[in-house]
């Protein structure tokens, strides 16, 4: 079955492979199922990202692992880490989305970059608690201002500079972190009251005592 690329997630596969492809060994592929990392073997000489249905948003995702992980991590499938899929209980949910700020932090920096919508993801919709996406988003937020700061990892900033000269998007300054950083925790308040307006309407099921 052919992938549908999104317009974008095209032109981020040509100027990743352009950019890291001879110095990393590294390319960026879109594919027809969940998102992997692959380091190279003997058939396949290159270490291969591997992003979901042709989503521009899931190839920014896996490139910020990608960026972040480091030299032994990017010999190992996915990194070495796990995951446990959607339905997750709450101490499962809150490890995970501490693995995830960091990388959703740089997901955002390199969004902004190629002025791609950001949209946080939590990724526990039957879990047995609503995602506390408000809290996470926030968590995004610091962590984002704290790199900054401190600098980004260099291969993220290589590739938001890319970014940034190929769509002439402004610097992703730490001022305009923090003013972006406001809108999207005004956005998740928004979909906070309105998901906690909307339980309030559901019709409770009113039990009888008396016999039919």
């Amino acid at each position: 079955m052919a992938i549908i690329l999104e317009a974008q997630a095209g032109q981020l596969i040509r100027l990743f492979n352009n950019t890291f492809q001879e110095s990393d060994q590294t390319i960026l592929l879109a594919g027809e199922h969940e998102p992997v990392y692959l380091p190279n073997s003997n058939k396949h000489p290159m270490h291969r990202i591997v992003f979901a249905h042709g989503y521009a948003r899931s190839a920014l995702h896996e490139i910020a692992h990608w960026c972040l992980a480091g030299k032994v991590r990017r010999h190992l499938p996915d990194f070495g880490y796990w995951y446990a899929p959607d339905g997750r209980e709450p101490e499962l949910q809150a490890r995970f989305e501490q693995a995830e700020v960091h990388p959703q932090a740089i997901e955002w920096y390199l969004s902004l970059a190629a002025d791609i919508q950001f949209e946080i993801s939590v990724d526990n919709l039957s879990g047995e608690e609503p995602p506390k996406r408000l809290e996470f988003a926030a968590s995004v937020v610091e962590k984002a201002l704290l790199r900054a700061k401190v600098g980004w990892p260099p291969r993220a900033e290589r590739f938001a500079k890319v970014l940034q000269d190929y769509w002439s998007t402004p610097a992703v300054t730490y001022a305009r972190l923090e003013q972006e950083g406001l809108r999207m925790l005004n956005r998740e308040q928004q979909r906070q009251f309105e998901s906690e307006m909307s339980r309030l309407k559901e019709p409770t099921e009113v039990v009888s005592d008396v016999p039919v």
